[in-house]
């Protein structure tokens, strides 16, 4: 009880160190709970969005649920971790009292749980404001149903508020253990070298992430390199790497300030860029504080834009390389897609692949059934334009009792029996003709029309096949002719490949924006928050440079130096882990035979960076003059 009253004494005097990390925690618990009410209101809608629409918006909900909880975790952890070692003085009058280790372990415990709870109930009041905000953006850029309400709130926000009591527990638990290891003669000290940060269990951890980020990936290369360019994976995978770096902040940020301390803004300092990096280096937990947030949102932000773009890269080689056609035609809506086909035939020295939608489902050896999208098409056409990333087989092979499928059925052994159930609910059992390698668009899945009862043909494909360059241009003219005259619309492959992507580019970036948007909102102010609280806890070292003739705006401009000094840090480290993930990406490209060109995000980057060193500045230089605004003796006195 005593140490009880110890801690909310301790809150009440300090509430300005502890500001950052209550709201980092708060905003973290509304962030949370935001995405958990949004995906409860996904879950509980009546009929629901129905189908695929459905599962989409829960999977990207889940995922922004997902993200905001790492972010929020992370960065939690390392405010608590900053303000338990910024009152090493404190906890040493605690030892000099006589408190235990054990005392001052159970009073940082418990000032962690008083926090939590205040800061943990207040973001819930938060996420419930910002929920139907978030609901009625989901229906404004169309992915969530006109109507799309908030639903049930008792379960959202108690999964939010248990979850960010426990983040506050977790990010300080590691603190309290080192606070207990104070002594009594830490009290005496003024000096604010961080000495010990990188202890032997952090630097094992580290290594262990790293070690867990490279044998997963080598594993995926290996065994599944498509799954390296799901969703899923890209949007997790570099968690594992930002773990990391955060972990071993201190082995690597040492040497980025000695080498970027030697450039802007540093220089621009005079004398005092020494001092800008003689100060990072030295408050290496206070580095790593305001770094954090910044690695975080450079890193997601890289990882993220950058996947999405590669992956969009990766789809479009892919499919420029599946098919050998010249030009698409798309028959009119309602039209009669056979009389077109037959009207592109009568042209001479032309080749036709006409293809349509439908559905096939698989039935498990446990009689689960699994429905996939296929696509009818004509044995000849497929086999002459159709450029197919064979396994085994041949598309040739292709008949009313057979089907042309991917490896991912599991079914990889020609005239293996498949058991189906066409689109009108027959079933059927057909053999393997050929096995496709997995890819990242269309899955591969080939039936005759035979087995597609009631598909109707959406596109036919054509080459013009052997012909001299007149011939070629007469019989394109022909073509355009004979598709103008029942209505079809005729592209180019580049048209076709350029027409067809953008409706699946808006969709991943809405869902890249949602995973994004809040945490970056999120990451900016618990940047902001550990720049000013930090600041407001110097007040005593910025007098003594006062005290050793430093001037007023010479010690605003050093404060804003090493401040953007330590968000270049963080910005370096999150490319780098941006890096390693789209190199990842891009080796799992070039082994399913797709290699993508390098499409780098230096857009998302840099415009993340220049607002996290634009905010650095803004924040940091009225907080230093504001730390100045007492006399440096009295100041230094204390």
């Amino acid at each position: 009880m005593r140490m009880l009253r110890i801690a909310l004494k301790s809150l009440k005097a300090r509430w300005i160190s502890l500001l950052g990390a209550f709201l980092a925690l708060a905003l973290g618990v509304a962030m949370t709970a935001v995405m958990l009410l949004g995906l409860a209101a996904a879950l509980g809608t009546p009929g629901g969005p129905g189908g695929e629409e459905l599962v989409s918006l829960v999977a990207a909900l889940g995922t922004a649920g997902g993200v905001s909880a790492f972010v929020s975790a992370f960065v939690v952890a390392s405010t608590f971790s900053y303000a338990v070692a910024q009152r090493r003085r404190e906890l040493g009058l605690l030892r000099l009292a006589g408190a235990t280790p054990a005392q001052v372990r159970r009073t940082v415990l418990a000032e962690a749980l008083l926090l939590g709870a205040v800061a943990s109930a207040a973001g819930c009041a938060l996420g419930r404001l910002g929920a139907p905000v978030l609901l009625r953006r989901l229906v404004g850029v169309g992915m969530a149903p006109p109507g799309f309400a908030l639903g049930p709130t008792g379960w959202p926000l108690l999964t939010a508020f248990w979850t960010g009591l426990l983040v506050a527990l977790c990010g300080v638990a590691v603190a309290a253990r080192r606070a207990g290891r104070v002594g009594p003669l830490d009290a005496l000290r003024t000096a604010d070298l961080d000495a010990g940060v990188l202890t032997v269990g952090r630097l094992v951890t580290g290594l262990g992430l790293l070690l867990t980020a490279a044998v997963l990936t080598a594993a995926a290369l290996a065994t599944d390199p498509v799954d390296l360019l799901h969703r899923k994976t890209y949007t997790t995978q570099p968690m594992w790497l930002i773990s990391a770096c955060g972990l071993l902040s201190p082995l690597f940020a040492p040497p980025l300030v000695r080498a970027l301390g030697r450039l802007a803004p540093a220089r621009f300092t005079g004398y005092a860029g020494r001092l800008v990096r003689a100060n990072a280096a030295a408050a290496l937990r206070r580095t790593g504080a305001v770094a954090a947030p910044v690695l975080v949102s450079v890193a997601l932000t890289g990882s993220l834009a950058g996947a999405l773009d590669t992956v969009s890269a990766a789809r479009s080689a892919e499919a420029r390389a599946r098919t050998a056609a010249d030009l698409i035609v798309v028959p009119a809506d309602g039209g009669a897609p056979d009389a077109t086909a037959d009207a592109l035939r009568a042209v001479p020295g032309v080749a036709l692949s006409p293809t349509g939608p439908t559905r096939l489902s698989l039935v498990e050896p446990d009689g689960v059934v699994v429905r996939s999208e296929a696509r009818v098409a004509d044995p000849a056409g497929l086999a002459a334009l159709a450029r197919l990333p064979l396994l085994a087989g041949s598309p040739a092979d292709l008949d009313d009792g057979s089907l042309v499928l991917p490896a991912e059925w599991g079914h990889t052994t020609t005239g293996e029996p498949v058991p189906v159930i066409r689109a009108d609910g027959s079933r059927a059992t057909l053999r393997v003709a050929a096995v496709l390698r997995d890819g990242l668009g269309d899955n591969g899945l080939y039936v005759t029309a035979a087995n597609a009862p009631g598909a109707r043909t959406d596109r036919i494909e054509v080459r013009l096949d052997h012909l001299a360059d007149a011939e070629r241009v007469r019989a394109d003219e022909q073509v355009r002719t004979a598709a103008r005259a029942s209505g079809a619309t005729v592209f180019s492959r580049e048209d076709w490949l350029a027409a067809t992507a953008p409706a699946n580019a808006r969709t991943a970036w809405l869902r890249t924006v949602l995973v994004l948007g809040l945490a970056l909102v999120y990451t900016g102010i618990a940047l902001a928050n550990t720049i000013l609280t930090a600041t407001a806890d110097r007040r005593r070292e910025l007098a003594l440079l006062r005290l050793a003739g430093a001037g007023r705006a010479q010690v605003v401009r050093l404060v804003t130096a090493e401040s953007v000094l330590v968000v270049a840090v963080g910005a370096v480290l999150g490319c780098a882990v941006t890096a390693v993930q789209l190199g990842t990406m891009h080796g799992a490209a070039a082994l399913l035979g797709t290699p993508a060109p390098w499409v780098l995000p230096w857009r998302p980057v840099g415009l993340v960076t220049a607002g996290a060193v634009l905010l650095a500045a803004l924040c940091a230089a009225p907080a230093t003059a504001w730390a100045l605004r007492s006399r440096p003796v009295t100041a230094a006195a204390r």
